[in-house]
């Protein structure tokens, strides 16, 4: 999930992403947020590891990558369940397009770390449009976070900084922050603020034109994935 805050006025969607209430707090004005509802992100590394078994565990994907210095031309799309935000398309499958015969497993780990980026950048740009915020930092958190190599990766397609925060489930510490607001433990969400950290910083390395040739390829290898399932 991608989370756009909106503050305490409801933004309407208009390109595929849904609205939702980030949280309230007693009986403050409920703050909105745009959420971008991704189906398969770091469920893809599972794949490789418990359908494809071309690695042991989920951290080899990054070891994997590395080991070549691009995709060699190829984009894995896992639609296994079809395309959510922005798409909203059932009919799509995975496909994996752009194969050449030097391919081989690492390009397909390399591949797959991508596609998380990708459809992070699809989201991202959809966000931008409805909202009109320019987005000059992306904060993560997660498991994927531990990936360097996907944050690296996420950080060149967006062309913008990615932060992770010293505590990366933030699920779970969000869920936590509300408890200790309930309870009086912290007063405000000015001190909460005072608690975030910044565990590590990933730059854009990729130029414009790396950037814009790798999202043209991702959205021509989309393309290839719809219509696989007929609908009724």
């Amino acid at each position: 999930f991608l989370v756009l805050n909106t503050g305490t006025e409801l933004v309407r969607s208009q390109h595929g992403l849904l609205t939702t209430v980030a949280y309230q707090f007693g009986d403050s004005p409920a703050v909105y947020a745009l959420e971008g509802s991704i189906a398969v992100t770091g469920s893809a590394v599972q794949w490789l590891r418990d359908q494809m078994k071309i690695i042991k565990t989920a951290a080899e994907s990054e070891d994997l990558a590395r080991t070549v210095d691009d995709n060699g031309g190829m984009y894995f799309v896992p639609a296994f369940s079809g395309l959510f935000a922005p798409y909203w398309r059932s009919d799509a499958r995975g496909a994996i397009v752009g194969l050449a015969r030097f391919n081989d497993n690492a390009h397909l780990a390399r591949a797959t770390l991508e596609a998380i980026c990708y459809q992070s950048r699809d989201v991202v740009e959809a966000m931008e449009q409805d909202s009109g915020v320019h987005l000059d930092v992306l904060k993560v958190d997660g498991g994927v976070t531990a990936n360097d190599l996907c944050m690296q990766i996420q950080s060149d397609v967006l062309g913008v900084p990615v932060s992770r925060p010293v505590v990366a489930e933030t699920t779970a510490l969000g869920a936590a922050y509300a408890a200790g607001l309930a309870t009086g433990f912290w007063q405000n969400t000015d001190e909460l603020r005072t608690h975030w950290a910044e565990s590590k910083r990933w730059s854009p390395q990729w130029s414009e034109d790396e950037r814009e040739k790798g999202y043209a390829g991702w959205k021509m290898a989309v393309e290839r994935t719809l219509d696989w399932v007929k609908i009724p």
